[in-house]
């Protein structure tokens, strides 16, 4: 990877983090596009991510760390979700479980089998669905004179739902923002609600996985100076547009649909349903691994 590869990364992880659109997919299949195979792999995407987490920290930092204080207070005393945000701590933790033990034990079919072509084309188009059935859902609950909640109504079996539905983003092309969001509105959260509650769910699912996939492919994503620098400028990159992403994302959803992702979600997938028909792009990267005795001998 070049300097200038990792800073497009960057720039794409950043922008399409927090959009219901899977920056995975398209960290898979921009590279594609360029003739650069899958330059980036699912390691450096999850570490990458990190990025974006601390995007997230700064935009929420305030209510983040209200969250935290009160969490904490409220079980060093011994309480349990005594509080708002001490049970929004707590919802936090629980909708996690379900991403964390989803992506261990199915952790070889995430880095192989899940990142062909077609898998995400089909993951694009899938959401797209449901995403039509939400915002349809939505519509007719304020068309009935029904509320909508707020992020201060959340309850815990909102937190499970949406935990849920964070799970199957693990499969690239469904998207965690879009996943989750998704399943807040079924759920009857209002569209920032959802989105806002989307984002804290975040911090907890990319900074375990960033941190795994850190530790686990060590050797592989720090091999050389040129790595590690490669990997925080991507990293650096992606958290300050991310930033301006979450804030973008928040005002549009305040008085829009989310029917324009949808419609771009179904035009990627079609063009790469198309692509890879007549032949441009192959399932898989084009772009051979070299194994453990060519890596030693190129060395």
């Amino acid at each position: 990877m070049t300097l200038w590869q990792a800073i497009v990364l960057g720039i794409v992880q950043g922008l399409t983090e927090f959009l219901p659109v899977s920056s995975t997919a398209h960290l898979r299949v921009i590279p594609e596009l360029l003739g650069w195979g899958d330059v980036a792999g699912a390691a450096f995407t999850a570490v990458i991510q990190c990025g974006t987490l601390i995007a997230v920290l700064a935009y929420f930092r305030r209510d983040i760390a209200r969250i935290g204080f009160a969490w904490f207070d409220e079980t060093r005393r011994g309480e349990f979700g005594q509080s708002l945000d001490g049970r929004m701590g707590w919802m936090m933790i629980m909708a996690t479980v379900p991403i964390v033990v989803c992506g261990l034990a199915f952790k070889s079919y995430i880095h192989g089998p899940l990142r062909n072509l077609h898998v995400i084309a089909w993951a694009l188009i899938g959401l797209s669905v449901l995403l039509v059935a939400a915002e349809l859902l939505t519509r007719w609950r304020q068309r009935s004179g029904r509320s909508l909640k707020a992020l201060d109504q959340v309850g815990w079996g909102d937190a499970i739902w949406v935990g849920a539905a964070q799970a199957v983003a693990l499969v690239p092309g469904v998207s965690r923002s879009g996943a989750t969001i998704t399943g807040g509105l079924f759920r009857g959260l209002s569209r920032e609600a959802a989105a806002r509650f989307s984002f804290l769910l975040s911090l907890p699912a990319i900074l375990a996985a960033g941190l795994y996939e850190l530790y686990s492919k060590s050797a592989d994503l720090l091999g050389s100076q040129t790595d590690v620098v490669n990997l925080v400028v991507c990293t650096m990159v992606s958290g300050i547009v991310g930033y301006a992403a979450i804030a973008w994302l928040l005002a549009f959803l305040r008085t829009r649909t989310l029917y324009v992702f949808v419609v771009y979600r179904i035009l990627l997938g079609g063009l790469l349903l198309g692509l890879l028909y007549n032949g441009t792009l192959k399932p898989v990267s084009n772009v051979a691994t070299p194994t453990p005795a060519a890596e030693t001998r190129g060395r």
